[in-house]
């Protein structure tokens, strides 16, 4: 006989449970549910992030909310797994993250004192060395991608006082990173140019101008993901356009082109 899954719950703790019984039944009766483990659920949930960080950046509301709801689900789904070979159960987790909020918070759980954001940001990386990380650093995944992982670590090392001063100075950096470069594409010599050299000075460009949109309160991943999707919508403007022309791009000249690219902008 079907099983009928729990009511529809009024309050978090109840629709908490309600999830929580619904996993269970999935994980011992349905074949595929069954089969999943920490490794095989792995890149579904980097895909599910990904899905939720596109509905943020959309403003998508309503896709925000389904969206957390799959995240929450694996969640609960990771919690099962470990529960089955008695390595944590989801009370545990949530008990940890608990105590781990209370004891990085002792500006709200004791009588520690902050004057603001930074002060708290600062003890925050002051407690994780004190529970035993080697470097400031060493919470910051070795598998981010590269742009998110260079404003993780900029941030980690600014929560133990090593930071520039001001933001002129950090606009210089950019200035002399830049410099340095373009010199690597300005030689009068008529060798190669050392790729390797010009990609080492390129990733430093980079990691500087990452470096001075934190200054300037801007997020490089969020600022480049909408450079992106305002890209692709021009550009699939200018695809349309071309359809109704009977033309390819290809066949297409950069000044016909140049001339819906500009329509494009303004409409956006």
């Amino acid at each position: 006989m079907p099983h009928t899954p729990p009511s529809s719950a009024n309050s978090p703790s109840s629709a908490f449970e309600r999830l929580l019984n619904i996993m269970n039944t999935l994980r011992e009766e349905c074949p595929w549910d069954k089969k999943q483990t920490f490794e095989s659920l792995r890149h579904l949930t980097i895909e599910e992030t990904y899905e939720l960080s596109d509905a943020i950046l959309d403003g998508d509301k309503e896709e925000i909310r389904k969206e957390l709801g799959d995240i929450m689900l694996h969640l609960v789904f990771y919690a099962r797994i470990g529960s089955e070979t008695n390595c944590f159960t989801i009370t545990e987790v949530l008990n940890g993250i608990c105590d781990k909020l209370i004891s990085r918070h002792p500006h709200i759980y004791s009588d520690v004192v902050v004057e603001n954001e930074d002060d708290v940001k600062k003890n925050w990386e002051q407690l994780k060395l004190k529970e035993g990380n080697k470097s400031a650093l060493s919470g910051v995944p070795s598998s981010l991608p590269a742009l998110i992982k260079a404003s993780r670590i900029q941030e980690k090392a600014r929560g133990v006082g090593f930071d520039w001063e001001e933001k002129s100075q950090v606009w210089e950096k950019v200035e002399e990173e830049m410099q340095e470069f373009k010199a690597e594409f300005n030689a009068t010599t008529k060798e190669a140019i050392n790729k390797e050299k010009a990609e080492a000075e390129f990733g430093d460009l980079l990691f500087s101008l990452i470096n001075y949109a934190r200054f300037v309160g801007i997020n490089p991943e969020d600022a480049l993901e909408k450079t992106n999707k305002k890209f692709i919508k021009r550009f699939q403007y200018l695809e349309k356009k071309s359809e109704e022309l009977g033309k390819n791009l290809k066949d297409m000249s950069l000044s016909e082109m140049d001339v819906f690219w500009n329509e494009a902008k303004m409409m956006s």
